[in-house]
């Protein structure tokens, strides 16, 4: 039995109010939960060289754009809707339901898109001026000058030069594909081109799938139905070749770096030095453990040498390329857990550490760029606990490191230009949703505005997060949701929401809302709802992270079960009455859960559930399990087809019939293994849905899995 090792909080909800009756429905939890969100400043944005910021936000019924000043109270209509969508018209646009996206590009001005066009809007003369046209069908946009604009058509990739299109590729065989993330957005890869710092080269992936096997996506809708391939390569299996080309605007021609051999490795990390004669890459092996930061010429596309490496035996992963300054060719940071956890360090442009800025056990989870003049750098991590966010600022001066933010909980900031004044968004689980203005030493200048709590005429229970220990002494985040009306001298059901896997972290210091508001409905029918982030999971260090290397699924649940001894020593939890649910990562904790410790749960409900990793693809895969043939005894061990024989109580797995994420094979499967055993369980497909249940199929997704929970818990 593990013991408690120390409460950090105990909240009560319902303190908010003491005459709070009602309780959330599926319906507004599922096809209206903004109902339920905090109301919040939108689009919250410094205006460029003021000291001015600006928000959206809708009063009643009208929605605004609002202008405040950083030391003065009190705020200004710059602009309503109505009056934004009257002048579009008289440009001969058509109107906006809403505000779009935009983004400030001078003290009067903002930038946005209408369908295919580059739009700007002067907040004083009224003035809509087009700056770019784009071809119909655009996909992946990415600009620095608006006047040149990378964009993807199908596998090919374009440029609109002042409205010209100019088409860079022109690859018909559909297995070529430009200009498009790769690697399936793993290593932090979100986009597929990369402009150069001023907009004179425009660096792409290229893709080459034509060597990766077909996978069969079937759709209904048709008569017959038709059959949508799709490339997955999967662990052990051929894997996608890419390489990178670089296209000269001036010259109106492609050159190609020469990543080299073997093809089938990974290339993260693309960036320009700032004066864009080089290109570096973060190269990684397939088997994930050996980088390489390499230097190409961006004009010949000739290696020019490896910086550094880095090794580790179990996985590297390269999240970021290196970080220049603007105008700073010779120094940049970079991003490793080399030293097991995620620190920034300086390095010269030869590939020679200067300086390790941050350090410590605790994480960067993301950096924020520099000051105005480049004294500061700034970045937001776990320097307070790893349940909270703070944001800091590191002077390149004295090599000295400052907390901004103050208040636990989850602190996202956004400064001016000149990294003097900032705009603190906060929250915990306390607090829904506040701004504040700080100044450059993080003293609070004012409060801009807190939201009111947007739960506090529903019956909430009492929120607990603290930790438990794991069997090799890790402190184990947890959390408790207990039932509004709970009485300690009665028992109750208990639901275990699990997830489990890397790179995330569901326990925080942090406003409940959006998919979790099914936890806390879940509460209000009676049920104590628990939730522990085990080994493996996000924001914990490496050492933390990789101790599920080669085995995913074992020592996680371990960790689970540590949670649920923890549960079974309370007097007011129903021991034969426990339940498991997750979603992905979670689906496979929650089967693994039903099937490798059998009767400890009654009821699981899993969702587009990983099955057996050799059906999972090659980039994730690999990187945690290594390939079938190298760790033939882990993918036996982590297949869930071979436990099937062991499933007691009631299980239901729900999967999309299109998901090209976690294929719906995976479940398939193990329903097909429990039926040739003759094991009863139940299943539900989700006809045309891909990896998340969106729409109003959604609501039904959620009665399904609360009634399955009623009908059998």
């Amino acid at each position: 039995m593990k013991k408690i090792t120390g409460f950090l909080f105990i909240l009560f909800i319902t303190s908010t109010s003491l005459f709070a009756q009602k309780d959330f429905t599926l319906e507004q939890i599922t096809l209206n939960p903004g109902s339920l969100y905090p109301k919040s400043l939108q689009q919250l944005q410094w205006i460029p060289d003021t000291d001015d910021f600006a928000y959206v936000f809708t009063d009643d019924t009208t929605e605004s754009l609002y202008k405040e000043n950083a030391e003065n109270e009190g705020r200004q209509i710059l602009l309503t809707l109505e009056q934004f969508n009257k002048d579009l018209q008289r440009a001969g646009y058509k109107t906006f339901p809403s505000f779009p996206r935009f983004k400030w590009v001078s003290s009067t001005t903002i930038r946005f898109w209408k369908n295919t066009s580059l739009l700007t809007y002067d907040i004083y003369s009224h003035r809509v001026k087009k700056l770019n046209e784009l071809q119909l069908g655009a996909q992946n946009k990415d600009f620095k000058d608006p006047s040149k604009i990378a964009y993807t058509i199908d596998n090919n990739l374009f440029i609109a030069v002042n409205s010209e299109q100019i088409q860079v590729t022109n690859d018909t065989a559909k297995g070529i594909v430009n200009g498009q993330t790769v690697h399936r957005v793993e290593f932090g890869i979100t986009k597929g081109t990369f402009w150069s710092p001023k907009s004179n080269y425009l660096a792409f992936y290229r893709k080459d799938e034509t060597m990766v096997t077909d996978y069969p996506l079937l759709d209904i809708s048709t008569r017959p139905a038709t059959v949508k391939y799709i490339k997955y390569p999967m662990a052990g299996m051929t894997s996608h070749e890419v390489t990178v080309g670089v296209y000269n605007l001036k010259t109106k021609k492609t050159i190609w770096l020469e990543t080299g051999e073997p093809k089938d490795h990974y290339l993260p990390g693309v960036t320009w030095s700032p004066d864009e004669r080089y290109i570096y890459i973060a190269e990684l092996n397939r088997d994930q453990n050996h980088m390489k930061l390499n230097k190409y010429d961006a004009r010949t596309g000739k290696f020019v040498k490896t910086l550094f490496e880095e090794t580790n035996d179990k996985y590297v992963e390269p999240m970021r390329g290196p970080i220049f300054y603007e105008t700073e060719p010779d120094i940049f940071i970079w991003q490793t857990r080399n030293d097991g956890w995620n620190h920034l360090y300086l390095y010269d442009a030869q590939g020679n550490m200067i300086k390790k800025l941050t350090e410590g056990n605790w994480e960067v989870t993301s950096f924020d760029g520099f000051s105005g003049m480049g004294l500061y750098i700034f970045f937001t991590g776990t320097g307070q606990s790893p349940l909270e966010r703070h944001y800091y600022k590191v002077d390149l001066n004295m090599y000295e490191m400052e907390r901004i933010t103050n208040g636990k909980g989850i602190h996202r900031v956004i400064k001016n230009s000149k990294g003097t004044k900032f705009l603190d968004v906060f929250n915990n689980t306390e607090v829904p949703y506040e701004v504040s203005v700080l100044d450059r030493d993080g003293e609070k200048i004012r409060t801009v505005y807190t939201a009111p709590n947007p739960l506090a005429e529903y019956r909430m229970g009492e929120i607990k997060i603290f930790t438990l220990k794991s069997e090799d002494g890790y402190d184990l985040y947890s959390r408790i949701i207990l039932p509004p009306d709970f009485d300690s001298t009665k028992t109750y059901p208990v639901l275990v929401y699990v997830y489990g896997g890397p790179h995330v972290q569901l326990i925080t210091d942090s406003w409940m809302a959006g998919a979790r508001l099914w936890l806390y409905y879940m509460a209000q029918q009676g049920y104590i709802v628990f939730t522990l982030d085990n080994r493996g999971s996000d924001n914990r260090g490496l050492e933390f992270e990789q101790k599920t290397f080669r085995h995913l699924g074992t020592v996680e649940i371990e960790d689970q079960m540590v949670g649920v001894n923890y549960l079974k020593s309370l007097s007011y939890v129903d021991t034969t009455r426990m339940g498991v649910h997750g979603w992905s990562f979670g689906g496979f904790m929650t089967t693994g859960l039903m099937v490798r410790k059998p009767g400890v749960f009654k009821v699981g409900v899993a969702g587009g559930a990983v099955i057996d990793w050799s059906y999972y693809e090659v980039m994730y895969t690999e990187r945690y399990m290594d390939t079938p043939e190298q760790n033939p005894e882990g993918y036996r061990e982590t297949s869930l087809l071979n436990y099937v024989d062991n499933l007691q109580g009631k299980l239901l797995l729900v999967h999309g019939t299109y998901d090209p994420t976690v294929v719906w094979q995976q479940t398939l499967l193990f329903t097909e293994k429990a039926m040739h055993l003759g094991k009863d369980m139940d299943y539900f497909p989700y006809v045309g849905h891909e990896h998340g249940i969106r729409g109003k199929d959604k609501y039904q997704l959620y009665l399904k899995i609360t009634n399955y929970f009623n009908e059998n818990l």
